[in-house]
Order: structure tokens, then C-alpha cells, then sequence
């Protein structure tokens, strides 16, 4: 049974926002846009190839583009394993905030 990390979590939430947009870049972004919070573009590579080692992205590359001297893009997409990898993070984190006082909100 796998869960994600706090990181791996964010970018995995990044992905799902992006849908067909998510790359490197975009996902650095969109992370650095809703959390407020400097991140590198090392990490989030490092991250997303962990991520697809574990089976729970894919990448595809995308066509060449003469912006990036004919470099290709490549995109990232969650899988059905990482579909159910956030799921069980998410009963996880919500189980153990159950029950917990003084806290304002999870939600």
C-alpha cells in the first residue's frame, strides 16, 4: 500500500490541475502559485521521475518546438495508480485529523 509524500502529493495535485499542460515548468508554477512557496525545477523533476518510477505518472514527449531550439516538451499525466496513491493519502490525512481539537480547518 502506497502513500505519497508531502511533496510528491503537491506535484500530483499540480498534475491533476494542469491536466494535458503539465510539464517541468508549469507545474513549478502552478505549485509556486498556490502554496506560496519557492520551488526548484531539480526538485520537481526529481519528483516527477520518482513519481514515475513508482508508477504512478507518465511522461510523454511532446513535438519539438523552435522557442526551445527544437527541443521537445515532456509532459507528465497521472495514472490510475496515482489516482489511487492521492485517494488513500487523502482517507489517510483526514483519519488522523478526525476527532482533533483547536485546529480551524483541514478542508
Amino acid at each position: 500500500m502506497s502513500y505519497l509524500g508531502e511533496f510528491e502529493h503537491i506535484v500530483v495535485l499540480a498534475l491533476l490541475r494542469l491536466n494535458d499542460n503539465a510539464y517541468g515548468v508549469s507545474v513549478r508554477q502552478e505549485i509556486e502559485a498556490r502554496t506560496d512557496r519557492d520551488v526548484s525545477i531539480g526538485a520537481i523533476y526529481a519528483t516527477l521521475d520518482r513519481l514515475e518510477a513508482k508508477g504512478f505518472v507518465k511522461s510523454r514527449l511532446g513535438d519539438p518546438t523552435p522557442e526551445r531550439g527544437g527541443r521537445s516538451k515532456r509532459f507528465f499525466r497521472v495514472t490510475a495508480k496515482g489516482v489511487t496513491a492521492i485517494n488513500r493519502t487523502h482517507e489517510a490525512i483526514h483519519r488522523m485529523t478526525q476527532g482533533l481539537h483547536g485546529i480551524r480547518s483541514f478542508a
